[in-house]
């Protein structure tokens, strides 16, 4: 009676595990309509009371700014086109601050970001850790760091059903997001931490250091040029096989 049980059970595991995959790589090329955080934001302002509207409009690469790429990493993962979706060394230096007490430092790259933004709910259980990893695994290995970093921009909240940046572009500025200033692409990232909370159209004085913060760290890493080893054909990027 168990091993039967057993057999449907691991059937099923492995259909949903090839299902997951192939619903990463059809997304290599398809812009997701909606992510699982714009679902939990809408049930929750469902629950509340006080139904929102989400605001979202994609950007293909070419539109988004450099600046903005830039500043993403900069202020999010200084690594990402070194590392296949996981900062060993972050995730060491997270929980030997965390075993030590004091607030919870997180270590995600863009890529577990995405992972957890696009298909996961909210939480810091083991089970969806673990789903978090598989994604992201998936998503390195399908996706060019160009895709995840576009994505990235398309789908991270940047305030109360603000979605992407696009909508980020003209809530908190009044522009598109092709025209972003340097200064303000800065601002947008530096209130990623705490998007809800933090305002990059009216930043507070630690959210204007920490913009100058990024400013600084984006020309360290040398700029547009860092951008340049993101692509398909370069040495340190993802393998162009697909």
């Amino acid at each position: 009676m168990l091993r039967p049980l057993l057999r449907r059970l691991s059937k099923l595991l492995l259909w949903l595990l090839t299902l997951s995959a192939l619903l990463v790589l059809l997304l290599r090329w398809v812009p997701p309509p909606f992510t699982a955080l714009m679902v939990e934001r809408k049930l929750e302002s469902w629950r509340s009371g006080q139904a929102i509207d989400l605001t979202r409009d994609w950007r293909p690469w070419r539109e988004l700014p450099d600046d903005l790429k830039m500043a993403v990493i900069a202020a999010e993962d200084q690594k990402f086109a070194e590392h296949w979706g996981f900062d060993i060394a972050a995730i060491r230096a997270a929980l030997s601050h965390n075993e030590s007490g004091g607030s919870l430092r997180g270590a995600s790259t863009l890529s577990q970001q995405v992972a957890k933004n696009l298909f996961l709910w909210s939480g810091r259980s083991w089970p969806r850790k673990g789903l978090e990893a598989w994604f992201t695994a998936l998503i390195e290995l399908f996706w060019p760091k160009q895709r995840i970093l576009e994505v990235y921009l398309n789908s991270v909240e940047w305030g109360e059903g603000i979605f992407g940046a696009e909508a980020a572009a003209r809530h908190h500025f009044g522009t598109a997001a092709p025209y972003l200033s340097t200064r303000q692409a800065s601002l947008l990232a530096a209130v990623l931490p705490n998007p809800r909370q933090w305002s990059a159209g009216q930043p507070s004085g630690y959210v204007n250091n920490r913009a100058a913060w990024i400013r600084q760290q984006m020309r360290q890493l040398g700029g547009s040029h860092y951008l340049q080893r993101l692509a398909p054909n370069h040495p340190n990027g993802w393998p162009a096989w697909l």
